[in-house]
């Protein structure tokens, strides 16, 4: 998945194809199983996994498939090693973006990642080259096309959960709050009868940037798009704002 915390991004998310679907459906399950086999399968001993159950269910995941996904990666033991690494890298125009991947063999993926980079007007640097200007935060946004909550009742309902604060715009809610908080708030959340279109630790700019040269901006989507199109690539994470002609 690729994005920052603002909805624009998340409504993109919801209007994948199929096929892209079933990717989020793949790496969600990946990650999944490989919870289960570091911390067991049990989400109430396991909080990684409790989490990701939460990410699952948000990307429309049915709770069938997500109990078929713990129960295969219990009773496999170490097979299928994966290991998790990060890259770091700037795209056309100076756009921060970070790439977390999950991954059986480090260094095809890191060779693919680099070349993605480079083909597409960018350049990959060294760990820490941008994460600095950005920070965790776990974010849920909710659905409110229909108005069914009111301001007052997210701010009681915000804070009675424990997390930091929340925005209201276009018909959506978008609460966060710290990373290591996100299981609770979660649960306060869901016991006061809240779904979510998404719910996730996500990796937040605290600046964005905006491209205006064409090209750069084609070329911003088709690294964004690759690197997502990648089965070894996790989530994608960047500071590119983009402008409301982007967007049509």
């Amino acid at each position: 998945m690729s994005g920052h915390s603002k909805w624009n991004n998340i409504k993109r998310k919801k209007e994948k194809t199929d096929g892209a679907k079933a990717k989020i459906f793949t790496k969600v399950g990946r990650e999944i199983a490989v919870a289960v086999k570091m911390g067991g399968g049990d989400p109430n001993n396991n909080s990684t996994l409790k989490v990701l159950i939460a990410k699952a269910k948000a990307n429309n995941i049915p709770n069938d498939n997500i109990d078929r996904i713990i129960k295969k990666a219990a009773g496999e033991g170490s097979k299928n090693s994966y290991e998790n690494n990060t890259y770091e890298g700037y795209g056309p125009g100076g756009v921060a973006v970070i790439v977390e991947t999950l991954t059986d063999n480090k260094n095809r993926t890191a060779g693919d990642v680099r070349h993605l980079f480079d083909k597409f007007g960018g350049n990959m640097g060294t760990t820490g080259c941008v994460s600095f200007g950005f920070q965790e935060k776990g974010v849920f946004v909710i659905d409110n096309e229909e108005e069914t909550y009111t301001e007052d009742q997210i701010m009681d309902d915000v804070m009675d959960a424990g997390a930091d604060d929340f925005t209201m715009e276009e018909g959506t809610i978008e609460i966060t709050c710290e990373p290591n908080a996100f299981g609770s708030v979660l649960e306060a959340l869901q016991g006061k009868g809240y779904t979510f279109e998404t719910a996730e630790v996500q990796m937040v700019p605290n600046n964005y940037v905006t491209l205006t040269d064409p090209d750069q901006i084609k070329m911003m989507g088709l690294l964004l798009e690759k690197l997502e199109e990648n089965d070894d690539v996790q989530n994608v994470w960047h500071n590119w704002e983009r402008a409301d002609e982007e967007e049509a």
